[in-house]
């Protein structure tokens, strides 16, 4: 494992091919657009200049280099509140460019799957999140371990193929 980790947008950067991304929590604490949500505002989608922020656009300038950008979420059901906003927020992710899918945790059972969310690029340089037992991030690591690399990409393709996608996954 390295300690030092570059920022997302200088590995997404660095990419290729492919990054995928694992998520399996119900939680991943609070954040102002969370809040909002919570309020009862919800995102005007045609007015893109109020929700379009870095990380969309570095997204966008992936997918524009013909990186295949997908994401998978490992949801229980009936989801958390948190999960119910992150579903909608994902209207975000898709017009960036990001392919997301969604799975309910029952579907999971029998697959090998990591303790962490990770996101892989290319295949060959894995980002490891951590977080604490109430959603916050504590700290993220590389890891271009050939074995630790496998597992995660087969977990990852494993869950994609059987999950849903965002477009037909109700909550």
């Amino acid at each position: 494992m390295q300690s030092s980790v570059p920022p997302f947008s200088e590995l997404l950067a660095n990419t290729r091919d492919s990054a995928v991304h694992l998520e399996m929590r119900d939680d991943y604490g609070t954040n102002p657009r969370l809040e909002a949500w919570q309020r009862g505002e919800r995102v005007d989608w045609n007015d893109r200049e109020s929700w379009w922020h870095p990380f969309h656009q570095t997204i966008a300038d992936a997918v524009a280099r013909d990186v295949s950008v997908r994401r998978a979420r490992v949801v229980s059901e009936p989801v958390s509140e948190y999960i119910r906003w992150e579903h909608d927020a994902t209207q975000g992710n898709l017009a960036a460019g990001e392919d997301v899918r969604w799975l309910p945790r029952s579907q999971v059972t029998g697959f090998l799957v990591p303790a962490n969310d990770f996101w892989l690029f290319d295949g060959n340089l894995l980002r490891i999140h951590h977080f604490a037992g109430d959603g916050s991030h504590v700290r993220d690591e590389l890891s271009t371990d050939a074995e630790t690399l496998k597992l995660c990409a087969s977990a990852f393709e494993s869950i994609w193929q059987r999950a849903t996608p965002h477009s037909e996954y109700k909550i």
